[in-house]
């Protein structure tokens, strides 16, 4: 069997969270998560692979030029929405992730220039929720090895991967044990 990581490092803005195979936890079941913020009173992240059967017009009064699917960002006031997006000129108050890759902005920009066709629908995504960890809390779960870390997400991993391939394709891409991770079967009883 393999040995899971001793001191895993606190994640930071921009890193993926992913679940290891067994977590018994029906919300982050095989899951991955952006981390876009990370400090000492908590953790907040966006998980990039669960899609909803909503659509924005499901949830917003005002016509936007939006038709992709919503994502469930989370289990946590699943009320609010949230947006990753690619680097776009004229969102501002955006929020770098990485290298093309961005956190929140002015919504009303955002409406606007879907609106008009200046931001292509392939290059945002939209979430309904979000995951949260208050003080200590993501801490105690990577202790226990709840979790992998890997440090910085890539626009392709978010906008280019099918959500339903991404847990695998992230630890795949990892490489050594967790590439043999990515092949463990949901329910090791039928393997």
């Amino acid at each position: 069997m393999f040995e899971y990581d001793k001191n895993i490092p606190d994640p930071e803005r921009g890193d993926l969270l992913i679940s290891e195979p067994f977590l018994n936890d029906p919300n982050f079941e095989r899951t991955v998560i952006l981390i876009c913020e990370h400090n000492d009173q908590g953790t907040f992240g966006l998980v990039m692979n669960k899609l909803t059967d909503l659509l924005l017009s499901d949830v917003m009064k005002e016509e936007i030029d939006f038709t992709g699917l919503l994502n469930l960002g989370g289990p946590v006031e699943q009320n609010t929405l949230h947006f990753i997006h690619r680097k776009v000129q004229g969102i501002e108050g955006s929020i770098a992730l990485g290298e093309d890759l961005f956190w929140s902005g002015d919504f009303e920009q955002v409406k606007f220039m879907l609106n008009e066709g200046l931001l292509k629908e392939e290059n945002i995504q939209f979430y309904l929720g979000y995951s949260g960890w208050g003080e200590g809390q993501l801490r105690d779960e990577l202790d226990r090895q709840s979790w992998f870390i890997k440090k910085q997400a890539t626009a392709h991993e978010i906008f280019d991967m099918e959500p339903d391939e991404l847990w695998k394709s992230v630890l795949k891409g990892m490489g050594g044990k967790y590439k043999v991770f990515s092949n463990y079967p949901v329910d090791p009883r039928l393997n």
